[in-house]
């Protein structure tokens, strides 16, 4: 049986963009770090590896595919987009916010856009 074994990002920067995401996630890189390609891993227990690589591709506005960041209730859902803030994401101004949103569009350093989630929200 298949299993999902990492998300993979493609970004400009590598060394940037895995400087936000071990900060924001707690992650450490698995191996030595290349120019071109990094697979970031917990750093304590498990879970889901990040993978940055190279990509010359543009930034999907609307991306089909993205990262929800799960928070357990709205103050630590603020407290973590204030930290990813202060790392170097940026806010985005979604329009397409339901009414009762229980999640926030931030984008990271190179324009990747993911949710932070609010997972106790009724």
């Amino acid at each position: 049986m298949l299993r999902i074994g990492s998300v993979v990002l493609g970004v400009s920067d590598v060394p940037r963009a895995a400087a936000f995401w071990t900060q924001a996630l707690g992650y450490v890189p698995r191996e030595a770090m290349e120019d071109d390609w990094v697979v970031l891993v917990p750093a304590k227990g498990a879970g889901v590896q990040l993978s940055l690589g190279l990509s010359e591709t543009p930034v999907q506005e609307r991306p089909r595919i993205h990262l929800d960041l799960y928070a357990r209730d709205a103050p630590d859902q603020a407290a973590e987009v204030e930290k990813l803030v202060s790392l170097g994401a940026q806010r985005v101004d979604w329009d397409l916010y339901p009414d009762d949103a229980d999640f926030i569009v931030l984008a990271d350093p190179d324009g990747n856009r993911f949710c932070v989630i609010d997972t106790g929200h009724n």
